[in-house]
């Protein structure tokens, strides 16, 4: 017989003596790659990638945010630079790697829950399982015998097992089975209940919730809008693209979508502890908001304390100081006029500033970089500031002279001073350093001109300098996504909270009537199982036959007769 083999059958062995595998075709590999895509751990695997992909985002600068930045890395990295851009390093969260990413987690999420939603379904209306014929193998059992009929016994344990109407507590399903053998009756009462598939809707709320989320993100990064502008006191800006320092929209950003306002620096507070570290008690910026064609109204904004407008929020991020000077050239014309704004750099407000000034009627553009000291002291090492109040205001500035080089199309940054077009002015073999108070005129070394710093001193010196305004910088942030990234965030909380802390419990009861020595009794046993390991589940079969036990039977009457039999 080893040789035989049926007319119209294939060898079924190879060369080797192995069976031959079936080729999947593009259908089954199509299949395969679902499946694969689709399974949790693939998901899970996504999820870590998109978060080892976003780094680069934070780790290098990004063209949206700071274009002046990206080019200076690629100047400072002539090798690295121009690989890392082909990689789209420079712009990560519009990289066609990033969205592929972002796009297969989204697939594998929703080809993970839809399947899972339709079982989840089916499962919360199906019945609960039926009863066991044997109750010695679970690990949660006992028996008692009542005084009640085994319906009523039935109906009690049901009730108590579904709770009240408002917060149900299992699923009952109530029926009847032959009586075990030696019952007095024919037919056996039971209840089946279950609970706990709140846990797996959890599971699936905190997926969907994720899923959620991501269409948020991805929504709120495509409709998005940030601006951040420096507003000097008694100026304003209005809420236009060009109005800000700097903007950063989303790709499906409109600039015909801002809604019309602006905003007047009308004064600022700033307080501080008179203790040696100075720290700042509050800042309050006071202004004026033109909301469209409504009334002005006065606002304040202070530190986490944001003014809402337009749909969108307004941030207090930091202030200053901006000196308030004037520059007349060497022929006389007034070249550059108006504040200043200098960034603090410490707690005392020592602030550094750059004075461009490209006007000059004839000769060198002039660069003036310095410090702003609020309250200058003279020591031995020089002057430094030792108050944040401008109490007595000195600004100490360095000259240079040359190109400024704002027409060679780069982008600068207004507070840095691009020296490679220029030179330094020198007051014989050192560098030429002015000293200036509030209400001096100097004049510029070799003849560029003066230098008036405007604003008066105070005559008491615990009070502040007047006519040096200060600046607040102000952030913007609109994203109409916020709303309901929270609400997917705690969805998500709620869904993980449910999943995590809901047992899954199934009980049993059977009860039937037995005579024992010529006497009637309910017999009731009840036997419990969970998914896990569950401390409660002997408490909550306990709980089921106290509720059993105390099952009356009004209308049966328990009495003798004449033999003394039970009736």
């Amino acid at each position: 017989m080893s040789g035989y083999r049926p007319e119209g059958i294939e060898d079924a062995f190879v060369e080797n003596g192995s069976a031959p595998l079936p080729a999947l075709g593009v259908v089954g590999w199509l299949r395969w790659t679902w499946r694969q895509l689709t399974s949790m751990r693939v998901a899970l695997l996504l999820l870590m990638l998109l978060a080892v992909a976003a780094v680069p985002g934070s780790a290098l600068p990004q063209r949206p945010q700071d274009p002046a930045a990206v080019e200076q890395y690629l100047a400072d990295h002539a090798t690295a630079g121009p690989w890392l851009d082909r990689l789209g390093m420079f712009d990560v969260y519009a990289s066609v790697w990033f969205s592929a990413i972002y796009i297969l987690l989204f697939v594998s999420l929703v080809g993970c829950i839809t399947p899972r939603v339709r079982a989840h379904w089916r499962a919360l209306r199906a019945k609960p399982p039926r009863t066991p014929r044997r109750f010695d193998r679970f690990p949660a059992r006992a028996e008692r015998v009542v005084a009640a009929s085994p319906a009523d016994v039935a109906d009690t344990a049901a009730a108590h097992l579904r709770g009240p109407r408002w917060l149900p507590r299992f699923r009952v399903e109530q029926s009847t089975e032959p009586a075990p053998a030696g019952a007095l009756d024919d037919v056996a009462h039971t209840v089946s209940a279950e609970r706990g598939y709140l846990r797996e809707t959890g599971n699936l709320l905190f997926h969907l919730a994720l899923l959620g989320l991501l269409v948020s993100v991805g929504v709120g990064q495509a409709l998005e809008y940030r601006g951040q502008a420096i507003v000097v006191q008694g100026r304003g800006f209005a809420n236009s693209v060009s109005a800000y320092d700097t903007f950063f929209s989303g790709t499906a950003f409109d600039p015909e979508s801002l809604h019309p306002f602006s905003i007047t620096l009308d004064d600022f507070d700033a307080e501080f502890t008179e203790d040696e570290s100075l720290a700042a008690k509050d800042f309050t910026a006071h202004v004026t908001v033109r909301d469209g064609a409504a009334e002005p109204r006065p606002e304040t904004i202070k530190v986490n304390h944001p003014l809402e407008i337009g749909g969108a929020k307004v941030y207090l991020q930091g202030n200053g100081f901006a000196p308030d000077v004037e520059v007349v050239d060497a022929d006389g014309n007034v070249a550059f006029s108006g504040p200043v704004p200098f960034i603090p750099e410490d707690a005392v407000y020592t602030s550094r500033g750059v004075i461009k000034v490209p006007d000059v009627t004839s000769g060198d553009q002039i660069g003036l970089v310095g410090y702003l000291l609020p309250t200058a002291q003279m020591t031995e090492n020089g002057v430094r500031s030792i108050h944040p109040d401008l109490r007595n205001p000195v600004l100490v500035l360095t000259v240079w002279r040359g190109n400024l080089g704002l027409d060679s199309g780069v982008p600068q940054n207004v507070y840095e001073l691009d020296t490679d077009a220029m030179i330094q002015v020198a007051d014989g073999d050192e560098p030429a350093t002015l000293v200036i108070s509030p209400g001096q005129t100097v004049d510029l070394p070799e003849g560029l001109g003066t230098l008036t710093f405007r604003g008066d001193l105070p005559a008491d010196p615990t009070q502040d300098a007047t006519g040096v305004p200060r600046f607040v910088a102000l952030d913007l942030r609109h994203d109409p996504a916020l709303l309901w990234i929270a609400t997917f965030a705690v969805l998500a909380l709620a869904g993980l909270m449910l999943s995590l802390f809901t047992p899954r419990r199934r009980v049993w009861l059977r009860t039937w009537t037995e005579t024992v020595e010529g006497e009637a009794r309910t017999v009731v046993s009840a036997a419990g199982l969970a998914r896990t390991d569950d401390a409660g589940l002997p408490g909550e079969v306990d709980a089921m036959l106290d509720a059993a036990s105390a099952a009356t039977t009004p209308d049966r009457a328990t009495t003798k007769d004449s033999g003394g039999a039970d009736r």
